[in-house]
Parts: C-alpha cells; sequence; structure tokens
C-alpha cells in the first residue's frame, strides 16, 4: 500500500479543514515547497495536493504545484478546481502526473470518460462521501448519489484508481472508514481505492493495508504530530514487503 502525504493549499499556505468546513480552516505553513520536501527527503515518492481555492472558484493555485513539482521528483496527484479538460492539461503542464476529478465526474461523467481515453491511466476519481452520498464543490453540494454506484460507473468505463473521503472523518483523527472502504472493495475487486480521512497513527495505515487498500493519504495527522515521515516511510515499506 502507497503511503501519500498531503497538501492542501489556500492563498498558497499549506492548510487543513476539519469535516470540510472551511470555518474549520488552520495554517500549518507558508512554504508548501520547504513541505513538500520534507516528504521527499524523509523517503516518500508520492504527494497529493489539494487546490482549496479552486474547488471553490476563488483562484487558483496552480502555479505552487509548478513549483512543487519544479522542485521536487515526488509523483504529485492534483485535485481541486478540475472541470474541464483544460484545467487537467493545465495541471499536468504543471508537473501533475495524476488529476483527481471530482465535481466534473458528477455532472458530466461521459466527458471525464473521454478525459481517460485521452489521458489513460492519469484520471483518478475523487468521491467525497457524507453519509453515504456523494459530495462536490469543495464538499458544498450533496449530489443525492449513493457513492458506490457512482464509483461504479467510472470503473466501469475504463477509470480503475478512486480517492474516496469520508467527509465526516477528514481532519478529525478519528480512525479511518474501514467499513466504507471493505464495503467499496467487496462490490468492485480490482479497483485501486486511495483511502482519505481520519487518518491518525501508523497503526491505521496498518488496519486500510490489511483491507486490500491500493493507498492511503495522511494530512493532518503529521501535520499534528500524531505521524512522522519515517512512520509513513516505515509503514510503506512493511506493507509492501
Amino acid at each position: 500500500m502507497k503511503v501519500i502525504p498531503a497538501i492542501d493549499l489556500m492563498d498558497g499556505s499549506v492548510v487543513r479543514l476539519s469535516e470540510g468546513d472551511f470555518s474549520t480552516c488552520k495554517g500549518y505553513s507558508t512554504d508548501p515547497v520547504a513541505v513538500a520536501k520534507i516528504f521527499e527527503e524523509g523517503g516518500l515518492s508520492a504527494l497529493h495536493v489539494v487546490d482549496l481555492d479552486a474547488a471553490r472558484g476563488r483562484g487558483s493555485n496552480i502555479k505552487v504545484l509548478e513549483r512543487i513539482a519544479s522542485s521536487t521528483a515526488l509523483e504529485i496527484d492534483f485535485g481541486g478546481g478540475i472541470r474541464t479538460a483544460d484545467d487537467a492539461v493545465r495541471a499536468f503542464d504543471a508537473g501533475a502526473s495524476y488529476v483527481n476529478v471530482g465535481s466534473a465526474a458528477a455532472r458530466n461523467p461521459d466527458e471525464v470518460v473521454r478525459w481517460n481515453v485521452k489521458y489513460p491511466g492519469r484520471i483518478i476519481l475523487s468521491a467525497d462521501a457524507r453519509n453515504g452520498s456523494v459530495s462536490v464543490s469543495g464538499w458544498m453540494e450533496d449530489t443525492g448519489k449513493a457513492i458506490i454506484p457512482f464509483i461504479k460507473y467510472f470503473f466501469e468505463h475504463g477509470i480503475d484508481r478512486a480517492t474516496v473521503t469520508d467527509i465526516s472523518k477528514d481532519g478529525m483523527l478519528t480512525g479511518p472508514s474501514l467499513d466504507l472502504y471493505e464495503a467499496i472493495l467487496d462490490a468492485l475487486p480490482g479497483l485501486s481505492l486511495i483511502a482519505s480521512g481520519g487518518v491518525s497513527s501508523a497503526c491505521d495505515l496498518e488496519n486500510l493495508a490489511s483491507k486490500g487498500l491500493y493507498g492511503a493519504i495522511v494530512g493532518k495527522a503529521y501535520y499534528e504530530g500524531r505521524i512522522t515521515v519515517d512512520e509513513m516511510r516505515e509503514a510503506e515499506c512493511l506493507q509492501n514487503a
């Protein structure tokens, strides 16, 4: 299982939210490149970057992505505000290896499937759920779509990697939604599932790995000192052994 640290960006700074609530925003660093370098120097190879400004339609941190990508060799998946094919191309041009697509997938599923045909393997479905229903637009809008059928459509149309966030867990440090991830993998064996939200310790990473997940994103637990870069690297090495 790949362990993927996260950098959430707002106004060019590294921040974290709790349960997707922008009023809970807490800043951690004004130098996201330096944070990314800490992860790389600690032996991690991947990075999850979210543009919270673009997700709300209130700006862009694409230049920050460009700086991170040009300053590190990290494999970056980038999300937030990827609503058109041009947005995806801009992210790729700025150095992203993959884009996470959520709102566009909910509103224009066939179009997103076509993006994957044009950029095979580089589109990751972003499925963010609250009470089992998919939310979009920076988690502010409930689509009413059930999470597993939503993922299944894209999986059956060639998008075999999905980042799934239980919004109620995000930033809460209460442990990940193991039952949710287990249910998704039971319904969709073969899906490369990435867990996001709730990870609070190396033990949580071990529990996720035991469920057969492809990857796990670590955010607030790192920034709040609950888990170190060394522990993330060690967890990844042990789980890949």
